[in-house]
């Protein structure tokens, strides 16, 4: 049986376990380091910061499972390993996809909210360092005016934007909610989801976002830019450029409609069964 480490689990990783096609080495202890030989595993997952324990785990496995591009190509620069040693499987996309139309009339029904509302839809663990001012920002910039935003995320720092938006004037065109329990609703509910990120770890949302039939916007920085057009991409948070792609999108039922479209298209390669499958035909490289 193939041993696999990583520094997170994800979807792909459980379903090897309970398909016992892979074992995963157990974390030891500090002591336990200092009084025994260290075992590495034969895949690693890399994902975050290619600090001294991931080169470690890197330069001693035979398959080297990278979740973006420029997370392969950030190995191959600070390290030996030969390229052929390294695949790209990005995030999987786990969730029970539904008719957006469908899933947006019960929410409007649960929220008090009109439903011919196009709807732009933030949300992430860290609120601030994914942008959220850069998201208000260019939200009360907009033209368009037949908008509903909304803003989900964790209790405590949706208390501490409540007293930053002050200085808006959304009006009943801004949703914020606490600690909400279905988050896919909300992006299966949603027209635009726009994330702003100063993180360069891809972020899964827009990966989810693009599944559920949103058209996206992110910051190049981030890995999960490497799925988007240069359209939907982001020089910076602030790209004084969104607001006029924004607006036009919005304007544009057609383009809107489209663009909905091949995101759903692109992200349903990244299904949970299709990566699992990619994994399976790369395991032939531990044995070459």
């Amino acid at each position: 049986m193939y041993t696999i480490s990583y520094k997170v689990k994800n979807s792909l990783i459980e379903k090897l376990e309970n398909e016992n096609l892979v074992k995963t080495i157990d974390k030891k202890s500090f002591l336990s380091k200092m009084f025994s030989s260290k075992e590495y595993a034969n895949i690693y997952f890399h994902s975050g910061i290619l600090n001294k324990e991931a080169i470690e785990n890197i330069n001693n496995a035979k398959l080297i499972v990278a979740n973006s591009n420029s997370a392969k190509d950030e190995i191959i620069a600070q390290t030996l390993i030969d390229e052929e040693k390294i695949i790209t499987i990005y995030p999987s996309i786990d969730i029970e996809y539904k008719k957006p139309k469908e899933i947006k009339e019960s929410f409007c029904q649960k929220h008090n909210l009109d439903k011919k509302r196009k709807f732009i839809f933030f949300t992430a663990k860290n609120l601030k360092s994914s942008g959220v001012k850069e998201f208000l920002d260019l939200i009360i910039s907009l033209n368009f005016e037949n908008i509903q935003v909304i803003i989900a995320g964790e209790k405590n720092q949706i208390y501490n934007l409540k007293f930053q938006i002050s200085k808006y004037n959304f009006g009943d065109k801004l949703l914020l909610l606490e600690d909400y329990e279905n988050i896919d609703e909300i992006f299966l509910a949603s027209d635009i989801f726009i994330l702003p990120t100063y993180n360069k770890n891809f972020a899964s949302n827009i990966l989810k976002a693009m599944f559920c039939k949103c058209a996206v916007f992110t910051t190049r920085i981030n890995a999960a830019s490497e799925l988007i057009d240069v359209f939907s991409t982001m020089d910076t948070p602030d790209d004084r450029s969104m607001q006029f792609k924004v607006d036009a999108l919005l304007q544009n039922k057609d383009d809107l409609r489209l663009i909905k479209k091949q995101n759903r298209k692109i992200a349903k390669e990244f299904s949970l069964e299709n990566n699992f499958k990619k994994f399976e035909k790369c395991l032939s490289k531990l044995d070459s």
